[in-house]
């Protein structure tokens, strides 16, 4: 069902499927510019079928928590791991649940900025992204830089415009020793935004 869904991902978007994966075998967190609700549907159709089938999207708890269809679409589709935006606590905080997934063995899907972008214009990232490198420094992380989702499918929209979607993965990068979160955090944004990047 996974795979008909993925390759119906790709014909609405058009993003094309990744032939080989940007860094060595074993769970990764990709992490990616945040404009659509179909953002993370579209770096999971775009990984090879064996590394989509164990990666696992982040995705905002009260907005696909809120109706049945929100939550099935979410968790029995894309086995998403529902983050809390309100109310974080350390028993729930966002980090903690990113971090059991790859300890099981899976890959993640997560949007630094922790909202989508209002102007096409990726914004500040949030500390998740800096607190699962830190707890996990040997696991790469794979910026996705993702284009035109704003347009196909804009902030408050229903229906998708049939135009191109891209997803650009870049060189993974990990968590330098002793490097901050600030520098840490502008690094990892720079790495999205590169132009010339692979």
């Amino acid at each position: 069902m996974r795979s008909i869904l993925a390759a119906i991902m790709r014909l609405v978007t058009g993003v094309r499927r990744l032939p080989a994966l940007p860094h060595a075998d074993g769970p990764a967190v990709y992490f990616a510019n945040h404009a659509s609700h179909m953002d993370f549907a579209v770096v999971w159709a775009a990984l090879p079928d064996e590394e989509r089938e164990r990666t696992r999207p982040a995705a905002a708890e009260d907005y696909w928590n809120a109706t049945k269809l929100r939550r099935c679409v979410a968790c029995q589709l894309f086995r998403a791991i529902l983050i809390p935006r309100r109310e974080v606590t350390r028993a729930n905080h966002p980090a903690e649940r990113l971090a059991a997934a790859l300890e099981a063995g899976c890959s993640v899907i997560l949007f630094p900025e922790g909202t989508r972008s209002e102007n096409g214009e990726t914004g500040e990232f949030k500390s998740g992204l800096y607190h699962l490198a830190k707890r996990h420094p040997e696991i790469p992380l794979v910026p996705v830089h993702l284009e035109n989702l704003s347009r196909i499918l804009p902030k408050g929209s229903l229906l998708p415009v049939p135009l191109i979607a891209q997803a650009h993965f870049r060189t993974p990068i990990h968590i330098e020793a002793g490097e901050s979160k600030p520098v840490f955090l502008a690094r990892a944004r720079a790495a999205l935004e590169d132009p010339v990047a692979p």
